[in-house]
């Protein structure tokens, strides 16, 4: 009797990708209710549908309605950013907090928050984006460095976040009337983050046409530069370009939010148990995922002990930091 031979449905990973989105439409709808007012499912569909209470639409309109576009949004281009990370260095361990990219543009933020608080809007994305890609080249000379593993790289990017930390401190000691802002900024919150902050990632949603046309590119530069050569790839140049995107990701999300650590990484890594390592459908898995997480952790934050909210960065942290830990053990064996 013949062994009878395992069929893998082409429709799993659109399938798991299709219950992802449903997943976050329903969180997004949940997480408008939450707070210090509760809002009811039925009240928020009359508020979409033009109907309810003029002080309902009022709170929807100008604060959880832009929140929930915000969490999606950053939580899709943290994770986005991992996963790319992820491919790039063939580093399971990369990612924006934990090779100290993250870091980095939050000290360049900072900088901007406590020296020039008046500046222009586009000057706090600018200087995160700045910051992010300095992080990312004194990383790249460590990846190139022959011999490096993958403890290592996590290593070093550990040592370089805490050396941007160190100077985050610098500043808050320096300047302590500005504390509390600063404060609440690196925890990572969405606390009173609004339509500005939209506006600011705008540029995630520009890039993704470009992920999708580097899809291919990407399931190819995985396979080793020497492969990726032979197959008519200019993978360093495409390794740039990638890392380019990464950091563009990281630094728009990090001035709009604040440092909002591990989704990076732990949204690639579930993702990939699910729909595989192939591009084409782990960046949408990795971004749904990232929506995901950041929804939760915003959502527990306003809604475990009302009105006081809990920072978002705060929830993932105590998420991220064991998984971290789990997967630097794994490594190592």
């Amino acid at each position: 009797m013949k062994p009878k031979r395992k069929v893998k449905s082409r429709l799993r990973p659109n399938s798991i990708l299709l219950m992802l989105t449903m997943i976050t439409l329903v969180l997004s709808m949940v997480s408008l209710g939450l707070g210090a007012i509760y809002i009811s499912p039925l009240d928020i569909i009359q508020h979409l549908l033009g109907e309810g209470m003029q002080s309902q639409a009022f709170i929807l309109h100008n604060y959880r309605i832009p929140r929930i576009l915000i969490a999606v949004i950053v939580g899709a281009g943290l994770a986005t950013a991992g996963a790319i990370l992820q491919g790039v260095l063939r580093n399971p361990l990369a990612s924006p907090d934990v090779i100290g990219v993250t870091k980095g543009a939050g000290l360049a933020a900072v900088i901007v928050i406590v020296l020039f608080p008046q500046s222009p809007l586009i000057i706090l994305p600018l200087s995160a984006f700045i910051g992010a890609a300095i992080m990312a080249a004194i990383l790249m000379t460590f990846v190139y460095k022959k011999g490096a593993q993958p403890n290592t790289i996590a290593l070093v990017g550990i040592a370089l976040g805490a050396i941007c930390q160190a100077g985050i401190e610098y500043f808050m000691v320096k300047f302590p009337d500005d504390v509390n802002t600063t404060l609440l900024w690196l925890t990572g919150s969405l606390w009173g983050r609004g339509w500005d902050q939209v506006f600011i990632l705008l540029p995630c949603l520009i890039l993704v046409p470009v992920l999708i046309a580097l899809t291919s590119k990407m399931d190819v530069l995985s396979l080793g530069d020497d492969i990726a050569t032979g197959l008519g790839e200019r993978s360093k140049s495409l390794r740039y370009i990638l890392l380019s995107v990464s950091v563009i990701l990281i630094g728009v999300c990090v001035a709009a939010v604040g440092s909002i650590g591990f989704i990076g990484l732990i949204a690639p890594h579930i993702a990939r148990k699910l729909v595989g390592s192939k591009f084409k459908v782990l960046l949408p898995a990795s971004a749904l995922f990232g929506s995901i997480f950041l929804l939760v952790a915003d959502s527990l934050g306003r809604g475990l002990f009302p009105p006081v909210e809990i920072p978002a960065g705060i929830i993932t942290a105590v998420i991220g930091v064991p998984y971290f830990l789990y997967l630097l053990r794994r490594e190592r064996k």
